[in-house]
């Protein structure tokens, strides 16, 4: 073992020392091989930040992978609520349809649609002798002019979701502020609610001048609510959201439970609360919940985008093997005429016993030398054009502020250059190992 080591470590010597004697010759190399070698990495950076960005951008939806997610009925709110409020480790969400504005209008964005959409209901003239009528959910169809709808006038008025949270739900999913606060969940309850809108809320925001007033379906009274900041969530519909304590000042939990709410329910548990989980599902059935209402859901985002993303990038990683193939073979030319010129040197190492192995290491070694140096330079300006293009990326996609080069590229860099270093130099290194000592009596 000693002796192969020292074999090894003359190797190396000797090749550093024929990088030193052929600067040109090692810096031709390296430029056939830079873009090689560059285009392997830029791959495997951007699959990296692809992945990250369609993952950062799923959390905000579906929920960070691990999350088990409940989907319940509209009568077990009372319950869930109850047993909820208050604890960590699990949130439960209820959403419902509310008006912040004029009362009894039309809104701008009939149904709670984006509102760069365009359309929405309404009425509008269609055949003779009849309407075409558009409902919320964008549904169209001819009517009668005996038969047309009663639709209340238009008015300054935005329709939202409205999703009230027993707890702060960016344990789950990671909401990115934009502007103002996020809501606090250890104050005492308000009667004005808070609420935090979504970006496309927002725009509608500061596009119209509405009152601020909140209807909420089946709620007796309109609250006046105050906006306290704005998150991006991802969506692509208005949202507001608040505390459930203060949705249900206003629409009473008991409502919830009924035949007429019109809203959904989801519960997000951690993988670590199982003990919550079969606490709220034994309530749940002590309240004439049946177990085949519950709907169950593990968010495993990683498996599903890495199946997307991995035929993509096996292709483009495929065209920058192509151009990594040119560098080898750039390397692999040089090494040949390296090897033709230092004939002598290396049939006067094997006339002082120098072994055969140990001829083709010292040509190896210098190959593999260039294409380690090459994957530094590759990488350094891979790092170096992600750092300053990080600015651009980051006002583009939120996902991607403070993007920071990506380990896996960096290691698939150094990859590729030893293997361009092993493919380039192997037939040099074996030409050079077959040199007869003979021909130094030429010589």
């Amino acid at each position: 073992m000693i002796r192969l080591s020292g074999r090894y470590r003359s190797a190396l010597l000797i090749g550093l020392q024929g990088i030193r004697a052929r600067k040109l010759r090692t810096l031709l190399s390296m430029v056939s091989l830079f873009l090689g070698v560059l285009a392997v990495v830029v791959v495997q950076a951007g699959a990296e930040l692809a992945h990250r960005a369609l993952l950062a951008n799923v959390e905000l939806t579906a929920g960070k992978d691990g999350t088990i997610v409940l989907f319940l009925p509209s009568k077990a709110v009372p319950v869930t609520v109850d047993t909820l409020q208050g604890r960590i480790g699990g949130v439960a969400t209820i959403s419902t349809h509310g008006v912040i504005g004029e009362p009894n209008v039309l809104p701008v964005n009939p149904g709670g649609a984006p509102f760069d959409a365009g359309g929405g209901p309404g009425r509008f003239a269609g055949p003779p002798g009849g309407f075409v009528v558009c409902d919320p959910n964008g549904n169209c169809y001819k009517s009668a002019p005996d038969s047309q709808p009663e639709m209340p006038p238009p008015g300054q008025a935005i329709e939202l979701n409205i999703i009230g949270m027993t707890g702060d739900i960016r344990q789950f999913r990671p909401y990115r502020p934009v502007s103002g606060q996020w809501l606090d969940f250890s104050s005492p309850p308000s009667l004005a609610p808070r609420i935090v809108l979504n970006r496309e809320a927002a725009k509608g925001f500061t596009r119209y001048r509405v009152p601020a007033q909140l209807h909420l379906d089946g709620s007796p009274h309109d609250p006046t609510p105050r906006i306290i900041g704005v998150i991006d969530d991802g969506a692509d519909q208005p949202n507001a959201y608040l505390r459930a304590d203060e949705l249900f000042n206003w629409l009473p939990v008991e409502q919830t439970s009924g035949g007429n709410f019109q809203g959904n329910m989801q519960v997000l548990f951690s993988p670590a609360a199982s003990d919550l989980q079969q606490i709220l599902r034994a309530r749940l059935a002590a309240n004439g919940i049946a177990g085949d209402q519950i709907h169950l859901e593990t968010i495993d985002a990683t498996k599903h985008l890495a199946g997307e993303l991995a035929l993509t990038r096996w292709i483009f990683l495929g065209m920058a093997g192509l151009v990594l193939l040119i560098g080898v073979a750039g390397i692999l030319n040089v090494g040949l005429a390296t090897v033709g010129e230092r004939v002598e040197e290396f049939a006067l190492r094997r006339a002082v016993g120098t072994p055969r192995v140990l001829l083709a290491g010292i040509v190896l070694a210098e190959t593999l030398l260039t294409g380690l140096l090459t994957a530094a330079a590759a990488i350094g300006v891979a790092a170096l054009v992600l750092s300053v293009a990080g600015g651009f990326l980051g006002a583009r996609d939120p996902a991607l502020q403070d993007v920071s080069f990506p380990w896996q590229a960096g290691v698939a860099g150094i990859i590729a250059g030893l293997v361009a270093g092993v493919l380039g130099g192997l037939v040099p290194a074996l030409r050079a190992a077959r040199i007869p000592i003979a021909t130094i009596m030429r010589a």
